[in-house]
């Protein structure tokens, strides 16, 4: 923030400061470094953990009660630490720097400005060091193109809507090992870690690209949905991208739905109304995910500026034996209807389901009960004959 505001040359003088508050808590024996960036490291000796401990939380309430000015401009920071013991188990010089960067992490990730310790059986530093382990695996895949698309048809259940293929692309990793692995187990972290942005381009770089390469596929299809992370929303450079992935491939955008998350929408509103805006001028459509799980939802739907409703699988998995979740998906069709909006229903598992959202007035189902997800690249006139004909 002082470097965007201010320049980077306060951006020097801040760390200079901060330096210099920071020798004025060590001893002559301690050693006092900056690693890099914004990031300081502390060393010290003949010193009990709970010594430490205060140490570090003196750092804390000293740079909390720091002001820097710069210009007639006022800064408050603050400061997250980790702290790990060294002790005759410990396995050296690069296993302490990673115990105390994951404390330094879970101390931000748990509000910022706070001191966390290190303990081997720490379940927030476990799961830091196992994002780090997937981090490296994510950007691997997406460099030597481990990455992969599957498509999961979604079938329309009325006679009302436009004939044509209508799925979502469907994003899995190839593991080294040749294993696939589901979105579920390294999405999350590619979210938390700002990688994200780079998987989406990859999917919509692909897809377009499959769908250029296949003119007669590309005519009968109808609508093929895309996924986009939150991250993606608050790129501003996202949507010239997307634009001349559009040129380039010579895709027609109506072509295409772009499916964003409630959560994600809500979180980002301003920054989403502009991107569903301006790719919906160019004739794209856009279907708001996971609908239902937000405290919120209706609130928001009349302002955001969507075409479909995709109502959270959650709701609709149990229809059957659940009245509350029977009525939560008709309550949420018959408001999309009143707004202009479609609706698709998620995991519908079996007939029966399938059967309940179509008296409901669903728009579209997707789930296992109307088609199981297929690579991509087997996409044909066949693959669809299931759907089509159960749709009738």
């Amino acid at each position: 923030m002082v470097n965007d505001t201010c320049g980077h040359t306060s951006g020097d003088e801040l760390l200079r400061q901060i330096a210099k508050l920071l020798l004025g808590t060590v001893r002559n024996t301690d050693t006092l470094a900056r690693l890099g960036g914004d990031e300081f490291g502390l060393l010290v000796t003949q010193c009990p953990l709970v010594n430490a401990e205060r140490i570090a939380d003196t750092v804390r309430a000293l740079i909390e009660d720091f002001h820097f000015s710069w210009e007639e401009q006022s800064f408050r920071i603050g400061v997250s630490i980790g702290v790990v013991p060294i002790t005759r188990h410990s396995e050296g010089r690069a296993a302490l720097m990673s115990g105390a960067d994951a404390a330094c992490y879970v101390a931000k990730n748990s509000g910022r400005n706070r001191v966390h310790v290190f303990h081997r059986d720490d379940v927030d530093v476990a799961r830091h060091q196992g994002d780090m382990s997937w981090i490296g695996r994510i950007q691997d895949a997406l460099d030597c193109n481990r990455l992969h698309l599957d498509f999961q048809a979604s079938m329309p259940l009325s006679s009302d809507h436009v004939e044509g293929e209508h799925y979502e692309v469907l994003l899995r990793m190839i593991d080294t090992d040749g294993a696939l692995v589901p979105p579920g187990q390294f999405l999350p972290v590619a979210e938390r870690y700002n990688l994200a942005p780079r998987i989406d381009r990859w999917v919509i770089s692909t897809a377009l690209d499959g769908l250029r390469t296949n003119p007669a596929h590309l005519q009968r299809l109808s609508m093929c949905s895309i996924n986009l992370s939150g991250l993606s929303l608050t790129d501003e450079h996202f949507a010239a991208f997307v634009l001349a992935a559009f040129r380039s491939s010579g895709v027609p955008p109506a072509k295409i739905c772009f499916e964003i998350t409630e959560t994600a929408a809500i979180s980002n509103l301003t920054s989403a109304m502009d991107l569903v805006a301006e790719l919906r001028d160019v004739g794209c459509h856009f279907a708001l995910d996971d609908f239902g799980s937000g405290l919120s939802s209706f609130g928001y739907l009349k302002h955001l500026p969507v075409e479909f409703v995709k109502i959270d699988g959650m709701f609709v998995k149990d229809i059957l034996d659940d009245p509350i979740d029977f009525a939560m998906v008709r309550s949420i069709n018959e408001i999309a209807d009143v707004l202009g909006k479609r609706t698709i229903a998620e995991f519908v598992e079996n007939d029966a389901v399938l059967e309940a959202v179509r008296e409901i007035g669903i728009d579209f189902a997707q789930g296992y009960g109307v088609g199981r997800p297929q690579p991509l690249t087997t996409l044909n006139d066949e693959a669809f004959s299931m759907p089509r004909g159960a749709a009738r």
